[in-house]
């Protein structure tokens, strides 16, 4: 009998994760989809994780510089050494990744605590196919009311530790320097919520969004960009991969040119009255996704938005966290500048 029909793959993401017929999620070894290569150690950086969804059980994972740390333990807190705070959310085409993995997302962002300086926030969302959009970018929100409830309490506290605040939010954090940043998904997550902050749906004060950090975007759409039709040599993201990840991560029906995956689609509300901050946006060239990216930013830049576009010419979607090399130095160096602009 038909109904007797066992449950079938539907999709199959590498073994990382198997959609099946019956709606049944099986998720496999994500290391296999990029093996962990030996990334240097940054000393005098600190992490610890803290939970900003109890109902959820997600979590943010901490990370500042011992100085910082320091600094608080001689009850230094005047604001002259408050850290800017660099909220970031990790990639995986919304169905893989974590906030919390090793590796090249790691030690990035120990890098940026350490040489921007920033207390980095590295934020847990829920991934699909299990919860699917908006549900990612619902936990982005959620915690941005969660650091806008931190800030108060600092605020209430005297800028000090206590007042029932995170103690190194309390300690370190200006959150008038208050940076969104993501890669891939994650950065596609980023645009959502400053969208959101930029439009007025989500109250930050007294945290002030100074800028957004998008890298290899995650960008759809029904039609084909021509990086997607004649893909360079070499990519790491194929157009099929990006395909499947969109099936998995986008309502049940949904189109590629979903607002959620498609900005500037035919249901996507326009932007142009949309307060946004500044953006910094990194396009790799080795990407099947790079004249969206391109697109995207000339598309802001023509609606007079603050943007600053870096190419990187050889590299890949995702090198920031793929591997460390002489473009990721440059990637960290130019986002030092930015946010050090923004920040003025």
């Amino acid at each position: 009998m038909s109904g007797d029909t066992a449950p079938h793959v539907v999709e199959d993401f590498f073994g990382a994760v198997q959609l099946l017929s019956d709606g049944t999620v099986v998720r496999g070894d994500e290391a296999l989809l990029m093996p962990p290569e030996p990334f240097p150690d940054v000393p005098g950086v600190q992490w610890k994780d803290a939970v900003y969804d109890p109902a959820r059980g997600l979590k943010v994972r901490l990370y500042r510089p011992a100085a910082a740390a320091t600094a608080a333990d001689a009850g230094d807190g005047g604001n002259r050494n408050k850290l800017l705070v660099l909220v970031h959310f990790h990639g995986g085409g919304y169905c893989i990744g974590s906030y919390d993995q090793l590796g090249g997302g790691h030690y990035l962002r120990r890098r940026l605590a350490a040489d921007l300086p920033a207390l980095v926030l590295s934020v847990q969302y829920r991934l699909a196919p299990e919860h699917r959009l908006p549900a990612a970018i619902e936990d982005g929100a959620t915690f941005l009311a969660w650091l806008r409830g931190q800030a108060l309490l600092a605020a209430a506290a005297g800028g000090g530790g206590g007042g029932g605040a995170e103690p190194w939010l309390a300690e370190s954090a200006d959150f008038a320097r208050t940076f969104l940043s993501g890669v891939s998904a994650g950065a596609n997550l980023t645009h959502h919520l400053a969208v959101r902050a930029g439009s007025g749906q989500i109250d930050l004060a007294p945290v002030r969004l100074a800028g957004h950090v998008l890298l290899s975007l995650f960008l759809g759409g029904v039609q084909r960009a021509a990086t997607e039709s004649n893909p360079p040599d070499g990519v790491s993201l194929t157009v099929a991969m990006s395909d499947q990840l969109w099936r998995m991560a986008l309502p049940v029906g949904a189109t590629f040119d979903h607002p959620l995956a498609n900005p500037f689609g035919p249901d996507s509300p326009g932007l142009e009255p949309v307060a946004l901050p500044p953006v910094l946006v990194e396009a790799p060239e080795v990407d099947v996704l790079r004249d969206r990216v391109l697109l995207y930013a000339a598309r802001l830049k023509q609606m007079g938005k603050d943007v600053e576009l870096a190419e990187f010419q050889g590299e890949q979607h995702g090198f920031s966290v793929r591997r460390w090399g002489q473009a990721n130095e440059e990637l960290v160096r130019i986002l030092k500048r930015f946010v050090h602009r923004c920040s003025t």
